[in-house]
């Protein structure tokens, strides 16, 4: 059985505001992962032409989500967010590297300076959100372990608890969920290694206690629940691409052109008050002008 996230929900459902407006509101307050007010501290703000007014509202963000690994329902990774036991937590960063390492999380979490990031966040099945993030560059893990002339690739290795991941008793995906870039997407500045959302620590549901953040391409390129990074010389085949590979490929770059089912040429913004938006997709999710010239040359109808 091939399942692909569009077909998780009718479209003539998914986007009629009064009953999506009635999914989010009537979820209970008891049905949320307790997110602590964080103790991250934060050292710099960066918008990217965002501004923080035009954040989608929290609940939103975090009752609304795709976490397969609880389950294909957009609801059901808040409502088993609480699962999954996120300490102790450990990440081990390896492979085609001079000092392979194992991080703690509260120490990873200071290998550098935390910035709050607006990001657009856009997924495939033609909905985005605007969504302050909080973390830092990967550049600057990746430059600790000091990768060799081997490294092209980074290969990045959720969590797999089945005991605490619903869905991984099941084959809807291989598990564990594998994502992939390419070592110079990775060392761009904007994919961020994120541990906080919105001024707090973030929720399992979201992804917690850390995650991926890469705003030119659909969401799910962004692993969540991250236990490895492994840098590799071959190219890392991601979970989706496995899946359906006619419908998802290696880069996933947001692109309103593309004929596989990701390639919308308009989507529907999730706004700072749960409105529904009606927008041109851009492409690069509008980061052009600062990742096109990693695709310069490259036929982005071949290499989707």
């Amino acid at each position: 059985m091939n399942i692909i996230p569009s077909s998780i929900t009718p479209s003539d459902i998914y986007w009629n505001r009064r009953r999506f407006i009635q999914t989010i509101t009537g979820l209970t307050v008891a049905a949320s992962l307790p997110v602590k007010a964080s103790d991250l501290h934060v050292i710099a703000h960066r918008n990217y032409g965002l501004n923080r007014s035009e954040a989608t509202l929290f609940d939103f963000a975090t009752h609304y989500n795709n976490f397969y690994e609880f389950g294909p329902d957009k609801t059901t990774p808040s409502n088993l967010a609480a699962l999954l036991v996120t300490r102790p937590w450990t990440v081990v960063v390896d492979g085609e590297v001079h000092k392979p390492m194992t991080f703690d999380i509260d120490v990873l979490q200071k290998i550098s300076g935390l910035e709050d990031r607006i990001y657009r966040h856009r997924c495939v099945e033609g909905w985005s959100m605007t969504i302050p993030w909080i973390g830092y560059s990967l550049s600057k893990l990746l430059k600790k372990v000091r990768p060799t002339g081997n490294a092209k690739f980074v290969e990045f290795t959720s969590v797999y608890r089945p005991s605490q991941l619903p869905e991984q008793n099941t084959s809807i995906l291989q598990w564990p969920y594998l994502e992939g870039l390419r070592i110079d997407e990775a060392m761009h500045p904007l994919t961020l290694l994120c541990f906080g959302m919105y001024g707090q620590t973030l929720p399992n549901q979201n992804g917690g206690p850390v995650r991926l953040v890469v705003p030119w391409k659909y969401g799910f390129k962004s692993a969540k629940s991250l236990v490895r990074i492994r840098l590799v010389e071959d190219q890392p085949i991601p979970t989706w691409q496995l899946k359906r590979p006619d419908a998802y490929g290696f880069y996933s770059n947001v692109n309103p052109s593309l004929s596989t089912p990701s390639g919308h040429p308009d989507e529907y913004h999730i706004g700072p008050q749960g409105e529904l938006i009606n927008q041109p997709t851009l492409l690069f999710n509008g980061y052009a002008k600062d990742v096109a010239h990693l695709y310069k040359g490259m036929d982005l109808g071949q290499f989707y």
